[in-house]
């Protein structure tokens, strides 16, 4: 039986057709289902880590050492003003001071023709006028701190600025190592030497005198000064001094108007700690101001004594309990209160500059 014609094409297509493949079967792999991670919450911030054992007993001890020195100020604290504020209610006392307004004011005291600012516990009549005692601390200090403060900000503007840094590891050292001279030594200084010298050098008429004294005093000092003031002069800012000079600023004008006031904060807290020091310094005026409770506000020239003098010559000698005894101690108490005031004033001044310097404390 003879083909169609179209039986006879499809028949060829299919001889000429390449013989085809069947795909390889793919074996089904299952999915793996993410694992979620479990994670343990995080103990409280300061919690979790375990310092130490040498750094918790570090720690401990620190705080013990923290806690005893504020108990023993407050302590101290407790026991002068338990010594002095009996004074205010003891008829006896008071009797005996010629009243409390005796004090603080002028008095005409037996045998004195007009009030007067007198301090003389000893004799017939005791006369407890405290005011020559503050009048000889600020003069004495006065000089003190117009000796000390440009030659120990002038050191450290010297030192931090204009010495090589070989120098400056041999200088600051040195400086600062006067600090460690007790003030015994210096009140012997200038008991023997300096006093010859200032009145032999301007020709005054007493010896010791709050010159001498402010001299001395101004030489325990420096070394506070210098050095709260040259760690603010060093940690101002090197850009701010970089972007000066290359504005083409000279050196000393860098210093004067970008270094110095952007160190001022500091200085200011130098100044006022040294006032501070100042105020309770022993030795040296005790040694060198002639102690004598001279009424004389603005003559340097003449002896001078202090409130620290008063007490530390003064207080082994008294009874206790009696008038002399409590207003020794009203005379500690108040100058506690005055040095406590200047730390809180320091502290202000030295906020206020900043934010004033920084505007507003952002920089």
């Amino acid at each position: 039986m003879s083909q169609s014609r179209d039986e006879v094409i499809v028949a060829a297509s299919a001889a000429v057709a390449p013989p085809t493949t069947a795909a390889p079967a793919v074996a089904a792999v299952p999915k793996r289902v993410p694992e979620v991670a479990t994670m343990t919450p995080k103990p409280p911030l300061g919690r979790g880590y375990r310092a130490p054992l040498m750094d918790r007993i570090a720690e401990r001890v620190i705080l013990v050492l923290a806690t005893v020195a504020v108990l023993a100020i407050a302590l101290i604290f407790i026991f002068v003003a338990k010594e002095a504020i009996p004074i205010f209610f003891e008829p006896e006392a008071q009797e005996e001071i010629s009243g409390l307004l005796s004090l603080f004011v002028p008095h005409q005291w037996p045998g004195y023709e007009e009030a007067v600012y007198v301090w003389q516990p000893v004799g017939g009549t005791p006369k407890y006028n405290i005011v020559p005692l503050f009048v000889g601390t600020l003069k004495i200090t006065f000089v003190g701190m117009v000796f000390a403060v440009p030659l120990a900000v002038l050191a450290a503007v010297f030192v931090s600025q204009y010495v090589s840094p070989r120098w400056r590891d041999v200088l600051k050292p040195a400086i600062e190592l006067l600090a460690s001279v007790p003030s015994v030594v210096l009140g012997f200084f200038a008991l023997m030497l300096l006093a010859t010298f200032v009145q032999d050098a301007f020709a005054l008429t007493y010896r010791l005198n709050a010159i001498v004294a402010g001299i001395a005093l101004g030489l325990a000092i420096a070394p506070v000064v210098f050095t709260v003031a040259e760690d603010a002069i060093t940690s101002v800012p090197k850009h701010y001094e970089a972007a000066a000079l290359a504005l083409g600023a000279r050196k000393h004008q860098v210093v004067l108007r970008v270094v110095l006031p952007a160190a001022l904060p500091g200085i200011a807290a130098a100044i006022i700690l040294g006032f501070g020091r100042a105020i309770g310094e022993t030795m040296v005026v005790l040694m060198a101001s002639g102690n004598a409770a001279v009424m004389e506000i603005f003559d340097p020239t003449t002896s001078a004594r202090t409130v620290t003098a008063t007490i530390a010559s003064e207080l082994g000698e008294v009874a206790q309990g009696d008038a002399h005894w409590r207003v020794l101690f009203l005379l500690g108490a108040m100058l506690f209160v005055v040095t406590f005031v200047l730390n809180r004033f320091a502290v202000v001044v030295v906020e206020r500059l900043h934010k004033r310097l920084t505007a507003g404390g952002q920089q």
